[in-house]
């Protein structure tokens, strides 16, 4: 498997093909998620082999953003399977980073370790000093996409989602879970 390679290509494609309107769902979060799937795999003890597999999931988990925002993770899986073959990746391969991009799908629904940890990456920002930066980009995409009316809607929204979000791994829950329960409490205390 060339996950370096697979990453420049993807990295590109969505430099050049994502809309840009998306402030939340880019090249920078995808970024992001490959780096904090990184660190909690690493601290999780994943084998090499396992971490090559997580981190090109964590590349290609958003790319389907190129075509819609609906039904993303399966037009994500549609480009890793087009692509990866060409990388080395097998098929076997490329099934098993299909799965961990389509547990990220709302409300997440991991089924193992991997995904479980590509789950935690994607939302790792929800519990870090970064959190309102972020948010704010979130805010500002679904405004553009006319999903969210306003700040008020927002608040009521993201508290909502925060307060049904739970960490799957130990890595996270200790890094993360804390400081989100605080971010709870100040985004509540705004509505």
């Amino acid at each position: 498997m060339q996950v370096k390679q697979a990453g420049k290509f993807i990295l590109n494609k969505l430099r050049r093909e994502l809309p840009e309107r998306l402030t939340y769902h880019g090249v920078d979060h995808s970024i992001d998620v490959y780096e904090s799937a990184q660190r909690i795999a690493k601290a999780e003890g994943l084998s090499n082999y396992e971490q090559k597999l997580l981190l090109t999931a964590a590349l290609f988990h958003d790319s389907g953003f190129i075509k819609s925002r609906e039904g993303h993770e399966e037009e994500s899986c549609k480009i890793a399977r087009q692509h990866l073959p060409g990388y080395n990746y097998r098929p076997v391969e490329i099934e098993i980073i299909c799965d961990m991009i389509m547990a990220t799908r709302l409300p997440q629904s991991p089924h193992n370790r991997m995904e479980e940890i590509l789950c935690d990456a994607d939302l790792d920002y929800l519990g870090r000093d970064d959190f309102f930066a972020l948010s704010n980009k979130l805010y500002s995409e679904l405004c553009r996409e006319g999903l969210i009316e306003n700040e008020e809607e927002w608040n009521r929204e993201q508290a909502d989602f925060m307060g049904g979000h739970s960490y799957h791994t130990a890595t996270s829950i200790k890094l993360r879970q804390p400081k989100k329960e605080q971010y709870i409490k100040l985004v509540k205390s705004k509505i």
